[in-house]
This record gives structure tokens, C-alpha cells and sequence, in this order.
């Protein structure tokens, strides 16, 4: 069984920087595409970023082009997301979510993927 968890979280000042993680246990060689979702309160799950292993690519949300950074460590089976520059409006509890497949037009689709954790709380406020 597939199991994430992420840390990393807190409570950080406008235009500052978190570095977020997701451990992933069980079958983690199996999966297509890792990748970092967020949800606020009243507010549908975004997409972040994604790193897909079928094509080797990272995808971002135009929002946090240039800000954000998804990397991965795979002798640790870890997972980064580094956010830079952060705004009050990207507070959110962040998720960690992993897929058994593979389509690049559905990577920002939150019922596409398979596996997600508890999520990891990140405010943005002074």
C-alpha cells in the first residue's frame, strides 16, 4: 500500500520561503507522476506542480512560475516543493499526491491521481 507524508509546513511572513516534503512508502516505484496540490477554506483543490517520471517533465501553475521549485530525492524516496516569494493568498494546506498513470493534459487534475496524504498546513501572514 502507498503512503505519503508530508512536513515541512508553517507559518511564514509574506515574501518569505518553506521548503516542503513527502515521503513516500510501499510501492513507490510504481507511480507516473508526483505531484503538489493545495486547498483553501471555501476553495476547490489547486494544482501547484508536478514531476512526472513518464516524460521526465515538471509542470507548473502559471501562479507560481519562476517562485516554486519541485524536486525529488529518490535514494530517500522524497519529494520537494521549495516556495519562494510566498503570498498570504497561497495559504492552503498542501498535499502530496501521487498517480498509477500517465496523461499530460491531466496533470492539474486532482481525481487523476491515486494516493494522497494528510497534507501539511502553510500560512502566509505577518
Amino acid at each position: 500500500q502507498l503512503h505519503l507524508v508530508e512536513s515541512g509546513g508553517g507559518l511564514v511572513q509574506p515574501g518569505g520561503s518553506l521548503r516542503l516534503s513527502c515521503a513516500a512508502s510501499g510501492f513507490t516505484l510504481n507511480y507516473y507522476a508526483i505531484a503538489w496540490f493545495r486547498q483553501a477554506p471555501g476553495k476547490e483543490r489547486e494544482a501547484v506542480s508536478c514531476f512526472s517520471t513518464s516524460d521526465g517533465m515538471t509542470y507548473y501553475a502559471d501562479s507560481v512560475k519562476g517562485r516554486f521549485a519541485i524536486s525529488r530525492d529518490n535514494d530517500k524516496h522524497t519529494v520537494y516543493l521549495q516556495m519562494n516569494s510566498l503570498k498570504p493568498e497561497e495559504t492552503a494546506v498542501y498535499y502530496c499526491e501521487e498517480a498509477l498513470k500517465w496523461s499530460s493534459s491531466a496533470w492539474s487534475s486532482a481525481p487523476w491521481y491515486d494516493c494522497w496524504g494528510q497534507g501539511t498546513q502553510v500560512t502566509v501572514s505577518t
